[in-house]
C-alpha cells in the first residue's frame, strides 16, 4: 500500500525514532508499504518518520541511478549494488568516513526543494535487515549520501539543518509556505 508522506511542518519529522525490538507482522507490513511508497514516488530512500512512524527503520534503493554512481563494500570487498537493493535498515548506526563533499539533495518531505549539502564522502553502516539479521557495509557516492540522509531522519535531523545558511535564507519563503500548508492541513489538536 502506498502511504501518505509526511511533509515539513509535521512534528514527527523532528522526533527521534524508537528502536525496533522485534520484527513483528506489523513491522513487516510497514517495510513492504515503505518500499512500495518509495518506488511509487521514485525516491531513493524513505525513513519511517516520513510515513508517520517514529521508528528506527529506513529503506534505500539506488538501482537505476546512473548519473550519480555508488560503491558498496561488504566484508571489505567490492559488491554489486543491485544485488543488495533495496536495502532495509533497522536500528542503523552510521560512521561517516572521508572528506566532506558537496552534492545535490532533495527530500520527499520537502517537495520541489533541492540544495547542495555537505556530507562525508563515505559511510560505514551497521544495521539489521528485514529479517532481523546483522548487516554491515561501507558505501560511497549516492548510496552513502542517501543512507546518511535517511539515518538523519531517524534522529530528527532534516536536510535543511545541513544546508549552508545562505541557501537556507534563499529558501526561507518556500520553507515557511510548506510549513504553513502542512500545519493548516493537520487536524487541530484540542
Amino acid at each position: 500500500m502506498v502511504l501518505p508522506i509526511v511533509r515539513y511542518g509535521n512534528p514527527i519529522l523532528r522526533a527521534k525514532g524508537s528502536p525496533i525490538e522485534k520484527i513483528t507482522p506489523q513491522i513487516e507490513r510497514l517495510i513492504a508499504d515503505m518500499l512500495e511508497t518509495m518506488h511509487a514516488v521514485r525516491g531513493v530512500g524513505l525513513a519511517a518518520p516520513q510515513v508517520g512512524h517514529a521508528l528506527q527503520l529506513t529503506v534505500v534503493d539506488v538501482t537505476g541511478v546512473t548519473d550519480r554512481p555508488s560503491t558498496l563494500f561488504v566484508e571489505g570487498k567490492p559488491a554489486e549494488i543491485e544485488a543488495f537493493m533495496p536495502l532495509v535498515l533497522i536500528n542503523p548506526h552510521v560512521k561517516p568516513v572521508g572528506e566532506l563533499v558537496k552534492g545535490p539533495e532533495g527530500c520527499l518531505s520537502f517537495p520541489e526543494i533541492y540544495a547542495d549539502i555537505m556530507r562525508p564522502e563515505a559511510a560505514e553502516v551497521k544495521a539489521q535487515n528485514a529479517k532481523g539479521g546483522a548487516i554491515s557495509f561501507r558505501c560511497s557516492g549516492l548510496l552513502s549520501r542517501a543512507v546518511q540522509h535517511e539515518i538523519d531522519h531517524l534522529n530528527g535531523i532534516l536536510f535543511i539543518d545541513r544546508m549552508e545558511m545562505e541557501t537556507r535564507r534563499e529558501l526561507k519563503a518556500e520553507l515557511e509556505a510548506l510549513q504553513a500548508e502542512t500545519k493548516a492541513a493537520r487536524p487541530q489538536q484540542r
